[in-house]
């Protein structure tokens, strides 16, 4: 290599390290989260479906919150109230801004879960936590909206079934913009991080 190619070539390294100074200075700005970071996502940006009390809600119902929606359903052996717990577990954890936190459960099981059954089980875990019953028709556009699956499993009786369902936690920020995808088998710890993080943003 001779002395021009040598001095071009500690050009670019130089154009190369100020380039990548410059994009490090612009992610480092973005926060950092555990659940998968979906913003900007074209789906699941709201819903109007109605409460265990009858009434319609909306996500504009929780501005000022940040918001964890999950659809399960009652009679779920396992994932469901792993989930609930947890929540009620980060929301403890959370302290004075607990109240910053917005709980929102849609169940899939709309047949079985009536508003008394959603009552006694969001009790169960927090009595803040939102539970919504969506009509069939509703159940199938909204979680078509959200893209995700459930499918009713039959048992040996017809009200003996399950249902086999998505198992993640969609996540909104204090604005009411959808922000992360939280996979279910996380754990408390990484739900708790990343609230703090979009409660502080």
């Amino acid at each position: 290599m001779n002395k021009r190619q040598a001095l071009r070539t500690l050009a670019w390294v130089g154009v190369a390290a100020a380039a990548g100074l410059q994009i490090a200075g612009c992610t480092e700005a973005k926060p950092s989260f555990n659940a998968v970071d979906i913003t900007g996502a074209d789906y699941a940006r709201d819903f109007s479906l109605t409460d265990a009390n009858g009434k319609v809600r909306t996500l504009a119902d929780f501005k000022g919150k940040a918001v964890v929606l999950f659809f399960g359903y009652a009679q779920c052996p396992d994932v469901c109230p792993t989930t609930m717990s947890e929540m009620a577990q980060v929301k403890q954890q959370l302290g004075a801004d607990g109240d910053k936190l917005q709980v929102v459960f849609i169940t899939v099981d709309p047949a079985r879960d009536t508003p008394e059954v959603m009552k006694a089980y969001m009790g169960a875990f927090d009595p803040s936590f939102v539970a919504l019953i969506p009509t069939p028709e509703q159940l199938t556009a909204v979680a078509k909206d959200f893209k995700v699956y459930f499918k009713k499993v039959d048992g040996k009786t017809p009200t003996s079934y399950s249902m086999d369902h998505s198992a993640a936690s969609f996540v909104y920020d204090p604005q009411g913009r959808l922000r992360l995808y939280a996979r279910y088998g996380a754990g408390a710890a990484p739900m708790l991080a990343d609230l703090e993080t979009l409660l502080k943003s």
